[in-house]
């Protein structure tokens, strides 16, 4: 068990490490000057205001000496300050709107799962039945109509025809968790219509390779009840595949927002992000996107020792 966790750890700095460095080259090799965005068209013509901006923002040194540079900030926590927004630190401007994503995505996690369950295990225990056609029917909608044609259908129901929801803004939870929850439920919900086909889709093939199992039919045989058998016996093993998919999707999802966010107005870091790219502010371009991947890699890390935890079969190996 203990080598098994130094590998996963091992195999989390390697990876976080690769992602600092891909991060760096990629936002450095990006066309244009950053000191050019810093001071518009007409520092632009002042060559000595140019040079000066360069020199206090450090790019003017190699890039070797700034990655590592910016790198040993970024291990004691210092992502550095925005190139725009002159005095407004990376570090902040993550923690001011991750939990707004954040919130955003466990949201749509949790409303997938429990939109996904009844369906996938529906699913599977009317195989080939007009239930699993129906649930199946339902499940190729929610995955063939984009997010924000989702959103935006949602818009129009609940906010703009029976007028029981904001269309957009939001309400941070020092403003009152009614209020809070009026303005991120329309955006989760949208989000989780995709995560509910796709659990959905997963659980019912899982469940049913589950329900073929000797240990299934040996509690059948004792006379147990379908839904003890379904509930107790059966969605546990069928889980396994799901917890994965559900890690990968919530590391996504903290990334992936950027379109739900814009549409409804909402302060997330995926707007961030994309205001920083249109303004090329490297600083803040590079701090979301290490600290979405460093999230997104402890996730994962954390489903694999689940699995342990869960499975036998697994700590056994």
């Amino acid at each position: 068990m203990g080598l098994f966790i130094a590998k996963r750890l091992l195999r989390l700095v390697a990876t976080v490490f690769a992602v600092t460095l891909l991060t760096f080259l990629m936002t450095s090799l990006l066309p244009g000057d950053p000191a050019v965005a810093v001071l518009g068209a007409e520092g632009v013509q002042n060559e000595e205001l140019l040079l000066q901006v360069r020199e206090d923002l450090g790019l003017d040194e190699p890039l070797p000496v700034r990655y590592v540079s910016w790198l040993g900030d970024a291990l004691t926590g210092d992502l550095g300050e925005s190139y725009i927004n002159s005095g407004q630190s990376v570090s902040d401007t993550i923690g001011d709107r991750f939990p707004v994503t954040a919130q955003l995505a466990i949201m749509a996690i949790l409303i997938a799962i429990v939109l996904a369950l009844p369906l996938g295990v529906l699913g599977a225990y009317h195989q080939s039945k007009w239930p699993d056609t129906a649930s199946s029917a339902v499940v190729q909608v929610a995955l063939s109509v984009p997010n924000f044609i989702t959103g935006i259908f949602l818009i129009w129901l609940f906010a703009v025809q029976l007028e029981w929801l904001p269309a957009s803004n939001w309400n941070r939870m020092s403003n009152g968790l009614g209020a809070n929850l009026k303005t991120a439920i329309l955006p989760a919900t949208a989000l989780a219509t995709t995560q509910m086909a796709i659990f959905s889709r997963l659980v019912r093939s899982d469940m049913i390779a589950t329900l073929q199992e000797n240990f299934i039919l040996a509690a059948k045989a004792k006379g147990l009840s379908n839904k003890f058998v379904l509930l107790r016996h059966a969605l546990r093993p069928s889980s396994l595949s799901l917890m994965t998919i559900v890690g990968i999707n919530f590391g996504a999802l903290l990334g992936g927002t950027v379109v739900i966010e814009t549409l409804f107005a909402i302060p997330g870091l995926g707007f961030r992000l994309i205001n920083a790219i249109s303004q090329r502010d490297i600083m803040v371009i590079q701090g979301i996107t290490v600290f979405v991947a460093v999230v997104y890699v402890l996730i994962n890390t954390l489903v694999d020792l689940f699995y342990v935890a869960i499975d036998p079969r697994i700590r056994r190996s």
